[in-house]
């Protein structure tokens, strides 16, 4: 289903590289007359005779014989196109001018501006791409690191669709024996055996349950990883700061209280962003600005990934994580977070077993590579995890795929039970039908105009 607008017989047209200073700009039309508008405003090899996937050099000409830009025609004929369609892209010389002037001559010429997204909404209209490869083109253009930019291109190829599709057969050939049985029901028949099915439904659950897994990394490769620092003052946060980025950020200071607003800096570790941020130590006072300070160190805890609680080990802190810990939990209740204690180097003696998940000493850290090491694995391990680490292919980024998984998820442990107790083959159909659309909903089997809209006006305008 198309979104509400979508007219395929017209010629759309969009820069397809940024504004501004470059060597090239490449302006694309797409559509049944693509090739036809470009050749009313080219003085060259006529394009409507030029063969597919060829390249012609010539002028892009104005109504008054004006020569705008020398170009490069690029004219690449239907069905064997990224579109499906007639398309054309002129590469102009860099800046705006000549782009603009390109683009106005062939608007007038009869294409109309390319909505967001409109070329590879049209892509997967046209079944080049499934819904789930058009979405990993977005995240490809987004990708924060090389190591997002090979999940995304991985998911481009076809590789996540491919696991998706087996999930989906697997759940097909199910169905079609559980409605097979529910047909003859009346002479009571089996078609296959309980252990069979089991199998099928088990198999498919499990596949799930590892791609929902998976998220875990593919939402911290999407969006980063926002790392609260906190603590009491002087408990070393701005150190610690300074060691993790490997530079002096913060000011380090003895006076209590030196730090009054957020500072925030990214450190990338094994390809994933993680947004520290320094934030002033946590105690009553009477000075308004380190007063706010505070303020806007409690309220950050609501947009953290995780927190880690720093703790000076000379002194005595347990009652006062106790009491931040209430805190945290009552803004933010799946929060984790980490406590660290610090100034190993000055403790006389070692920290009670279990006190703290890490005991660093962040003075010493600019000297002992191997500490940033332990707290960034530590890190890791508790926003990502070990799972779908190494298996980059079938790793889910979108939101909305892992919110239809979930569902998936739960429509499947519905079924396990129908199936291991003896339930309904009626409604065991209809928990099986619920998996099979919501993996459908992922690759685009099942969609309706409302998400597609959402999808691609996501995306920037000539992509």
């Amino acid at each position: 289903m198309a979104p509400r607008g979508y007219i395929t017989s017209e010629t759309i047209v969009a820069r397809a590289t940024p504004r501004g200073a470059s060597a090239l700009s490449i302006v694309r039309l797409s559509g049944n007359g693509a090739i036809a508008i470009a050749d009313t405003v080219f003085d060259g090899k006529s394009l409507l005779e030029s063969a597919s996937h060829s390249a012609t050099v010539g002028y892009l000409r104005s109504e008054k014989e004006s020569a705008i830009d020398q170009v490069v025609a690029l004219v690449f004929k239907a069905p064997n196109t990224a579109t499906g369609e007639d398309i054309v892209e002129f590469t102009c010389h860099g800046g705006d001018v000549a782009s603009d002037e390109a683009l106005q001559l062939l608007i007038r010429a009869g294409a109309r501006m390319a909505e967001p997204g409109e070329f590879t909404l049209r892509s997967f209209m046209n079944g080049k791409v499934d819904l789930a490869q058009a979405e990993a083109i977005g995240e490809m253009i987004h990708a924060r690191s090389a190591r997002s930019g090979r999940i995304s291109i991985s998911h481009l190829r076809g590789d996540y669709s491919i696991e998706l599709s087996g999930i989906r057969a697997g759940l097909l050939e199910l169905l079609a024996l559980i409605e097979l049985e529910l047909d003859f029901s009346e002479e009571d028949v089996e078609f296959a055996d309980r252990g069979r099915l089991e199998n099928l439904l088990s198999g498919a659950s499990l596949k799930i349950g590892m791609l929902l897994d998976s998220y875990r990394l593919g939402k911290a490769l999407t969006n980063g990883v926002r790392v609260v620092i906190a603590g009491k003052p002087n408990a070393g946060k701005s150190t610690l700061m300074n060691a993790l980025l490997g530079y002096d950020r913060v000011i380090v200071s003895e006076i209590p209280g030196t730090t009054r607003d957020e500072i925030e800096a990214l450190v990338t570790y094994h390809g994933i962003q993680y947004q520290f941020v320094d934030t002033a130590g946590i105690r009553e006072t009477s000075d308004v600005i380190e007063a706010e300070g505070v303020r806007r160190s409690l309220r950050s805890f609501a947009s953290a990934d995780i927190v880690i609680y720093l703790s000076d080990i000379t002194t005595s802190e347990r009652d006062v994580e106790a009491a931040f810990v209430t805190s945290i939990r009552s803004q933010s209740p799946d929060l984790d977070v980490l406590f660290i204690g610090n100034k190993a180097d000055l403790a006389t003696a070692q920290p009670a077993s279990g006190n703290y998940d890490l005991t660093i000493s962040a003075s010493d850290t600019f000297r002992r590579e191997e500490t940033v090491s332990d707290l960034m694995q530590l890190l890791e391990r508790k926003t990502i995890g070990s799972v779908a680490l190494e298996d980059e292919q079938q790793v889910v980024t979108s939101q909305r795929h892992q919110a239809h998984l979930e569902q998936a998820k739960k429509a499947s442990d519905r079924a396990m039970h129908q199936l291991t107790s003896g339930g309904s083959g009626d409604m065991l159909s209809a928990d099986v039908r619920s998996i099979i659309e919501h993996i459908g909903s992922i690759t685009g089997e099942v969609t309706n105009e409302e998400v597609l809209g959402k999808i691609f006006s996501s995306f920037c305008i000539g992509k």
